[in-house]
């Protein structure tokens, strides 16, 4: 009985340590590292078949594939001098002035550049909603991964050694999170300047203590079980066993941690954007332009409204699939 339950919970894993040859016997079956898995393609075929899961998944890779693009479109136009490129996916360009249809309210007579209605220069309020979602996306990917390398080099380090090792990085870990996230932020954007990648590098110093508690977690965890011992004995180096034995067994309930911290960055994000952190004058920022627009309201209420549905959207569909995602792994959903 405790073979079945080991088996179906093993294929919830996406990574696997691999076994070292050794003259050193491991008896307990749920000790012995997993072999070849296809986690990978069980999590894509989860997805697949669970329509909430899907939903957001669909979300996620339009708001991604569309970034990805227009991000290389803008990066091309800055390499070439020629602004007008960045604005070929785009409706209008998002910067030219239009005082005639200064807070206009959305109309289809001039589709699909008035549908979100204009600002209080007459840009096209969607035109600059599809303007600044690279940023955001990049931001997402930048934060998330330097905090997951960062927090499981010192969280696996803390973990697996121990010691004084281990005292030290928890005690660092413990001042970081010490600090209200947003306050912290501010205090280091305002202290380094502010600016588009100083947010990114306050929201990376802040982001990685949580991983790194997580990591030493799983290390704790993982370094007494009897395939890591024989690993030992058999001569492997630290370094090595942490490469070929901890890390890939500890990565696994990553996945959906992260996916659910991606939406939880952009959120924050613009939580900065919306308080002037990190905007440069006249670019276009999700949360920024929802600062503008409350100014306006209730009169004109579709300059703050769209781009706060656009965030909200972006961050259910992140919620959505990640909280699928950590059910099925923590076994609450059965496929």
């Amino acid at each position: 009985m405790e073979s079945k339950d080991t088996n179906k919970a093993g294929r919830f894993r996406l990574f696997k340590g691999k076994s070292h040859t050794t003259s050193v016997s491991v008896h307990n079956e749920a000790e012995v590292p997993l072999g070849e898995s296809s986690g990978l393609r069980f999590i894509a075929g989860f997805i697949r078949r669970d329509k909430i899961a899907l939903t957001g998944a669909i979300g996620i890779g339009i708001f991604f594939v569309y970034g990805l693009i227009q991000g290389i479109i803008e990066m091309a136009a800055d390499y070439t001098h020629n602004l007008a490129l960045s604005y070929v996916l785009l409706p209008s360009n998002p910067f030219q002035f239009n005082f005639a249809r200064s807070l206009g309210a959305p109309t289809l007579a001039n589709f699909p550049v008035g549908i979100f209605g204009y600002d209080e220069t007459g840009r096209s309020i969607l035109s600059r909603i599809l303007y600044a979602i690279p940023k955001d996306a990049l931001a997402s990917v930048l934060i998330v991964v330097s905090a997951i390398v960062i927090g499981m080099f010192l969280g696996i380090s803390a973990g697996y050694l121990g010691g004084w090792a281990d005292e030290i990085l928890m005690r660092v870990t413990d001042a970081f999170l010490a600090f209200p996230l947003i306050v912290f932020a501010i205090a280091l954007s305002l202290t380094l300047g502010n600016g588009y990648v100083v947010v990114l590098v306050a929201l990376t110093i802040i982001w990685w203590p949580t991983y790194a508690r997580f990591f030493r977690a799983q290390a704790l965890t993982l370094k007494s079980r009897g395939y890591v011992e024989a690993a030992r004995l058999s001569g492997l180096s630290p370094f090595s066993i942490i490469v070929r034995h901890i890390f890939p067994n500890a990565i696994d309930p990553i996945v959906a941690i992260a996916t659910l911290d991606f939406g939880n960055v952009i959120l924050t994000y613009s939580t900065l954007a919306f308080l002037g952190i990190g905007v440069q004058v006249g670019q276009p920022e999700l949360g920024s332009m929802a600062a503008s627009g409350l100014q306006y309201v209730p009169r004109v209420w579709w300059y703050a409204l769209f781009p706060s549905i656009v965030i909200m959207a972006i961050v259910v569909c992140y919620s959505l699939l990640g909280d699928r995602i950590q059910d099925m792994v923590g076994g609450r959903l059965s496929y």
